[in-house]
């Protein structure tokens, strides 16, 4: 069974000058995967004919089936109609269901239907219509030579209607095309070249239909892993073989499998055991508790936090002591260190933890220059610290540290943290 890919060309100039995110591609990606078509290209194309067609041209070269977002409004600078009507060598003509979806839209808003708007329900006469059943621009559907083209609104909401509904059932339909099936591995705390030393005697041995790929951030790489074949309980079966094997190489730089987040895990964790935390930070000023308080439900375990921006707050809100800042300043192991007890006891939770350091672009020594960070865990039992050496900027920097902050949590709570 062959592959059927798709290529996905957005119109407009909204999207080219920056005005918009196109989060149509994205979506449309997603959906197109989980029926069995591999998405190979992603254009985006100014509201000019000749460049629509010279899209059309090299995607019809490519690919299996072209889909088009944009373009379908009913004023001058909306081209795609004309532009695929002439594409395709046909003429247009009243269509009257649109013309019906259109006039019922305007009747229930109790106003009065346009030229402008009339002119949406007339269509390329060798294109199959597509019902907007939410809009007033009738979606086209062309057969050619083998190849499928797709127009749809550019408006998020008509586009996903228009998908789910019609085009997707009725691409799988066409193209018969074979399973396609993700898996994904999230790890943290390793850097993309080391994990793909680890992973490269595995990969190198993947059978074919199996690809892996590396999708690094900022403190690890997200895996994933994607099959394709004509059978999805054999697909799935291979899957999760190969899934076990990548597993007992990076074992403790996995902190889920799936689509979820290491706040989401952490949460799950202190849930799971019943578990309360409450933060102190810094120079964070509140993100850590940002990221963890995202999550729903998280008032079952957050209590709250102290952001101890100045060392005057350190002193009265947290109980640090005066002479360890004296000696050894506020960026430094030992304040971290009551930094993190005392918020536990302040808070009266489970766990505490702190931040503390040199976010920038100011504030740096040549004792602690810019990205010198602190963070500690504290439980009853133990107080875990870490020292961290990242500048990368402001902003990410501040990411960063929380991001290594909630990892801590993780490993402390797993017991897989060294001390």
């Amino acid at each position: 069974m062959r592959t059927v890919t798709a290529e996905i060309i957005t119109v407009g100039d909204e999207i080219l000058y920056g005005q918009i995110v196109d989060t149509n591609s994205a979506w449309m990606g997603a959906e197109l995967t989980k029926i069995g078509i591999r998405v190979k290209q992603i254009t985006s194309v100014s509201d000019d004919a000749s460049h629509m067609v010279a899209a059309l041209n090299l995607a019809r070269s490519r690919a299996d089936a072209i889909l088009i977002t944009g373009g379908l409004g009913p004023t001058k600078d909306d081209l795609t109609k004309p532009v695929l009507t002439a594409y395709f060598h046909t003429e247009l003509q009243l269509h009257d269901p649109s013309l019906a979806d259109v006039q019922a839209i305007f009747k229930n808003k109790h106003m009065e239907l346009s030229e402008l708007n009339r002119q949406q329900a007339f269509l390329p006469a060798a294109c199959t219509p597509v019902r907007n059943a939410i809009g007033t621009a009738p979606g086209m559907w062309f057969e050619e030579d083998g190849k499928v083209f797709v127009s749809m609104p550019g408006v998020p909401f008509e586009m996903k209607r228009m998908m789910t509904d019609i085009v997707l059932p009725k691409l799988k339909a066409y193209f018969d095309p074979p399973q396609i099936i993700h898996k994904v591995v999230q790890t943290v705390g390793i850097p993309e070249s080391t994990l793909a030393e680890k992973l490269e005697p595995w990969e190198l041995s993947l059978p074919p239909h199996i690809r892996l790929a590396y999708l690094p951030h900022m403190n690890g790489v997200r895996l994933r892993l994607t099959g394709t074949g004509p059978d999805p309980e054999k697909l799935e079966d291979d899957l999760l073989e190969q899934l076990n094997l990548l597993t007992d190489r990076i074992a403790p730089y996995i902190f889920a499998f799936g689509e979820i987040s290491l706040e989401e895990v952490v949460g799950m964790l202190l849930n799971a055991r019943n578990y309360t935390i409450a933060t102190a930070e810094s120079c964070t000023g509140g993100y850590l508790a940002h990221k963890i308080t995202s999550i729903a439900g998280s008032s079952m375990y957050f209590m709250g936090s102290v952001i101890a921006y100045h060392n005057d707050i350190k002193v009265k809100e947290l109980k640090v002591n005066p002479e360890t800042l004296a000696q050894y300043g506020a960026v430094s192991e030992q304040v971290v260190r009551e930094m993190a007890e005392q918020v536990r006891l302040k808070f009266g939770t489970t766990i505490g933890v702190a931040t503390s350091g040199i976010a920038g672009p100011d504030g740096g020594t040549l004792d602690k220059p810019v990205g010198t960070i602190w963070i500690a865990y504290a439980d009853k039992e133990k107080t875990v610290t870490r020292l961290l050496r990242y500048n990368k900027g402001r902003l990410l920097n501040i990411e960063y540290t929380a991001l290594v902050a909630l990892n801590l949590i993780r490993q402390s709570l797993t017991g897989t943290v060294e001390e």
